[in-house]
């Protein structure tokens, strides 16, 4: 008990807005907040990460919050959104045979709940994974609730690398595609992700209205690229029946 009960002193440290400001902690600083001796602290981290609970930048050698810790927590408050859409998920993936996900936006990241697969290949395990939001079909429509402003705080000026095939490199660029996505029912991408990839995203709703998760289509583009606008309506339908039962309009 006492070994976890550091190892929660530690998560709780990486998880307060000192560490939410910096985008992470190094080991003296860690060992200052735990009052523990670096040695001690370093050892922890590295077994948190070899576990995925926690995951060390390899620029700065600063510590943050893995994406397993983020994967459980979402898989527990998201409960009922994955419950409502696993079966809509799975009718969704037989119709079309390709991979679908359920998505929710964290920070600056798209993470993945939960994935199923309609076909023998699967793209990737992308389950409690976080992706970069801007150069994604999902995170453009998890971000078309916010305004200008949000948007702008959320990122700042600079969106930060983005790959190769990205289409979007600025805010305004970024701007336009969540616009487009809300006038066309879903977001799409050609290889900007992901060379090879394409995929498409359709907003899911709660009672409010408000845009609570992305129901994702991913595939090869050697399979999916010239149906793309047809997976892209199918899974908007899907992602409104997933809506329904969240209690939306």
């Amino acid at each position: 008990m006492t070994a976890l009960r550091r190892d929660l002193e530690l998560l709780e440290a990486l998880g307060s807005a000192e560490a939410q400001r910096a985008g992470g902690l190094g080991v003296s600083r860690l060992a200052v907040l735990t009052g523990r001796d670096k040695s001690q602290v370093s050892r922890a981290l590295k077994a948190l990460a070899e576990a995925g609970v926690v995951e060390r930048q390899p620029d700065t050698l600063a510590y943050r919050l893995g994406w397993r810790l983020f994967s459980l927590v979402a898989r527990t408050t998201g409960d009922r959104l994955v419950r409502a859409a696993e079966p809509v998920m799975r009718a969704l993936s037989a119709e079309v045979e390709e991979t679908s996900h359920l998505c929710v936006l964290r920070e600056r990241e798209v993470l993945t709940l939960l994935s199923v697969s309609g076909h023998s290949f699967r793209v990737h395990d992308w389950e409690g994974r976080g992706v970069p939001a801007p150069c994604t079909s999902a995170g453009r429509v998890l971000l078309q609730d916010v305004t200008p402003d949000e948007l702008y705080v959320r990122f700042g000026t600079e969106l930060g690398a983005t790959p190769p095939g990205s289409t979007v490199r600025t805010l305004p660029e970024l701007w336009s595609r969540i616009r487009e996505a809300a006038r066309t029912g879903y977001a799409q991408v050609r290889e900007e992700f992901e060379t090879g990839l394409v995929g498409v995203s359709a907003p899911v709703r709660d009672f409010r209205g408000r845009v609570v998760a992305a129901l994702n289509l991913s595939a090869p583009a050697q399979r999916l690229a010239d149906h793309l606008d047809a997976a892209g309506r199918a899974t908007a339908r899907a992602a409104t029946r997933i809506s329904h039962e969240l209690g939306a309009a």
